[in-house]
């Protein structure tokens, strides 16, 4: 038996519920499912969102409703809301990772998290004095480090509050 003939075969038999599902024009959701989450707390869950602006690794993306399902590794940045009601809503992330599923739902799940008009421009200029000291001194190795990975937020966080 061909094997093309033993792949048609086994379409025939594969049960209902394993079926691909195809989707259709009629029931396109037109918002987002988001749900914001930390380790220790949700930040963030709405059913209310038409688009989310996210830092992939793999450059910035907005997420729409019906969008591709994928995994994003995210880089410190700035993820951006948009409701329904045309209010944005921005969050600064540490870093984390982005799932969309097939259904217009998006997870985000990042270590930290705060909303950006939680910061002070002054103080992460002063943050970034201090940890390039650090960088560029004769510390441990681990010292300088963990300096230069808090610079590479500190300095995300710096531009977004530009």
């Amino acid at each position: 038996m061909s094997s093309l003939r033993i792949a048609r075969a086994a379409l025939r038999v594969r049960p209902a519920a394993m079926r691909i599902q195809r989707r259709g024009y009629a029931d396109v959701p037109d918002k987002i499912k988001l749900s914001l989450a930390l380790p220790h707390q949700n930040i963030f869950k709405s059913t209310d969102v038409v688009q989310v602006n996210i830092p992939a690794e793999s450059g910035d993306m907005g997420v729409l409703a019906n969008h591709v399902p994928s995994i994003e590794q995210l880089r410190p940045g700035v993820v951006e809301v948009i409701e329904e009601s045309g209010a944005t809503k921005r969050f600064f992330l540490s870093g984390g990772f982005a799932v969309v599923q097939p259904d217009s739902q998006l997870s985000i799940n990042a270590v930290e998290g705060f909303p950006l008009e939680d910061f002070s421009l002054d103080a992460v200029r002063a943050q970034i004095a201090e940890a390039q000291k650090i960088a560029s001194g004769s510390g441990s190795e681990q010292d300088i480090a963990e300096a230069k990975i808090e610079l590479e937020v500190l300095e995300s966080l710096q531009a977004a509050l530009k």
